[in-house]
């Protein structure tokens, strides 16, 4: 028993040790090690590090409803009018990446935005996201200029030692609409531009930044009153015994020539921020067109530097709620209507733009016109002004109250000088080529009461509520009450007298039953269901 036990033992033994020297003939490969995403505390709550880079990454998005009501008008032929509602879905995808070296942080942010939109102007539709290129409105009977899809590049800058380069908001803004949900106020607020800066830090909060910035995103079109895609202005060019006889059309369509140039001066401190903005802003059109038969008496016309000046002052209110704050702002512009943000609602993918639908008249949101008998551009003026303050109820409900005055003249002389023009080439012409552009030959009963380059006014007042039950997550709703006016005079009533501007001998007459007004105003409602993460 002992013997047959040993010869067992013997034999595992020899067994083991071939095995084992088997074993040792393999290759023995190595585990890989593996890389945890390890958490980057320097740039706050959210970032980690890219494995095997010492850069710092952080992903975050949004996600949106909108919905919207909003009073209408008119449902006439032709409109495209009578939507009282609207809705929108929004999403949004961030990428922030920071670098620390030797000379700061190194940083890039990108934001990608799409949505689908439809119904209401103002909440389904957007006339200067289809201007820029962003949204693509939908065909059919049904659908056309009601459903638009939108992808927007919102940003994509890099930022080193003070400098942005890339794709940010205006340098030029402040409050840009902070405090509300539809940006209804008038003020400047331009979102995504292109542009090149640097910012120097002086101390105490206090820093100064100059910007050159891509003029289109603050382009608003010279009057023409041809209009349409491819605008013209008149201009006398042959004179008969010192009365202009014959003219030509500058072509009006602007070109990329100066950048905008943009100056700030911040400060920054517990108690809230204030700045100082200002901005020039080239205005330029093309030559006269050929073909007229006259192009010596007005070779082209030289670009006139429009500019802007704002200044705004934030303060932080914790004493009534923590986190409440008050905004005021005022800017003031000639030729630079897009810095006073007067259009900003509407936008300005045209001259005259509707803020109502069925509106009873348009505001003309042009920069300039062109002078008929010399051919130099004539600025216009614009101010606004505009208050906002944020109060929380609770950490879970706070509101907001927000309103703002604006007005935009034109040059002294410029409706006259339209006006002027419009006779010439009307009775050469033969009636009315400019539709309801026209401004009517001065001293007639139709000159008095037509829309074009009258000087207006606009007022508008809102609040809002917003329940935040969770963490980046709002559930709230807005409303706010717009109304433009005339400053001074009456004016057809479109909506009242839609064939007015193809009766103009009839006005002129007083056989025409003509409606006039003096203002308008429009009311609406928005609620908004968002998450950030």
């Amino acid at each position: 028993m002992r013997r047959s036990t040993s010869l067992l033992l013997g034999s595992a033994a020899t067994l083991a040790m071939a095995g084992g020297a088997a074993a040792a003939d393999l290759p023995v490969g190595t585990a890989a090690a593996i890389a945890y995403v390890r958490v980057c505390s320097a740039y706050g709550a959210g970032f980690f590090f890219i494995p095997g880079a010492d850069t710092c990454l952080r992903v975050s998005g949004r996600a949106r409803f909108e919905g919207g009501y909003i009073t209408s008008y008119t449902r006439q032929a032709g409109t495209n009018g009578g939507d009282t509602s609207g809705y929108r879905g929004l999403l949004r995808f961030n990428l922030d990446a920071r670098t620390q070296t030797a000379y700061g942080t190194l940083r890039a942010f990108v934001r990608l935005e799409a949505g689908s939109r439809t119904g209401a102007a103002g909440v389904g539709r957007s006339g200067t996201q289809e201007r820029i290129g962003s949204a693509y409105v939908a065909t059919g009977v049904d659908q056309v200029g009601r459903v638009q899809q939108v992808v927007n590049v919102d940003k994509a800058f890099i930022q080193f030692a003070g400098l942005t380069a890339g794709r940010a908001a205006s340098f030029f803004d402040f409050y840009a609409h902070d405090f509300e949900l539809s940006g209804s106020t008038a003020g400047s607020d331009v979102a995504s531009t292109n542009l090149l800066a640097y910012t120097a830090a002086l101390g105490n909060g206090l820093s100064a930044t100059l910007s050159v910035e891509d003029p289109v995103f603050r382009r608003t079109p010279i009057f023409a009153p041809s209009g349409g895609a491819a605008p013209a202005s008149p201009v006398f060019v042959g004179y008969t015994r010192g009365a202009p006889s014959s003219f030509a059309a500058i072509d009006g369509i602007q070109r990329e020539r100066l950048p905008d140039f943009v100056g700030v001066l911040r400060l920054d401190r517990a108690w809230g921020s204030a700045q100082l903005s200002a901005a020039t802003h080239e205005l330029n059109v093309g030559n006269v067109g050929l073909g007229t038969g006259a192009n010596a008496a007005v070779a082209h016309t030289d670009s006139v530097q429009g500019w802007a000046v704002q200044g705004g002052v934030k303060v932080n209110t914790p004493s009534v709620a923590p986190g409440d704050a008050l905004y005021l702002q005022g800017a003031y512009g000639a030729g630079a209507q897009f810095y006073t943000g007067y259009s900003a609602f509407s936008g300005s993918a045209g001259q005259s733009p509707a803020t109502i639908q069925g509106q009873k008249f348009s505001q003309f949101f042009s920069d300039a016109t062109v002078d008929p008998f010399t051919g130099r551009l004539q600025t216009s003026r614009s101010f606004t002004a505009v208050a906002s303050y944020l109060h929380y109820w609770s950490p879970d409900w706070r509101s907001a109250v927000f309103g703002s005055y604006g007005a935009q003249g034109f040059a002294r002389g410029a409706r006259l000088a339209q006006g002027a023009a419009y006779g010439l080439v009307s009775t050469l012409a033969g009636g009315n080529p400019f539709g309801t552009n026209a401004v009517g030959v001065p001293g007639t009963r139709f000159y008095q009461l037509s829309q074009a380059l009258r000087d207006t006014d606009q007022f508008v007042a809102g609040a809002s509520l917003i329940w935040s039950p969770v963490k980046d997550l709002d559930v709230g709703v807005e409303g706010y009450y717009t109304q433009i006016g005339l400053k001074s005079g009456r004016a057809i009533d479109l909506d009242k007298s839609p064939g007015a501007y193809g009766a103009i001998a009839q006005i002129n007459a007083g056989t025409f039953m003509l409606r006039t007004a003096t203002q308008d105003s429009v009311s609406q409602i928005r609620l908004r269901v968002q998450r950030d993460f």
